[in-house]
């Protein structure tokens, strides 16, 4: 096993999740997991042979916190 074969398998098994607010339809949306080492994948359900973006946990929650104080509203 190299060094990249742990997040890889991490990602595969990962307890995937998106928002209430993306609906039903099961697309459209992204979806997160919660990983090791205060890590946070992030995957576009549009996409699912796309490689999922994993960023330190810190990160995820200041964009969310610009989010929720409509920093990203057009």
């Amino acid at each position: 096993m190299n060094q990249y074969d742990e997040p890889v398998a991490e990602l595969e098994t990962a307890a995937w999740r998106k928002s209430s607010y993306s609906g039903a339809n099961g697309g459209d949306c992204i979806e997160v997991a919660a990983l090791s080492g205060d890590r946070v994948g992030i995957r576009d359900t549009e996409q699912p042979g796309v490689e999922p973006w994993v960023v330190r946990g810190s990160v995820f929650r200041a964009f969310v916190a610009a989010a929720k104080d409509g920093e990203f509203d057009f």
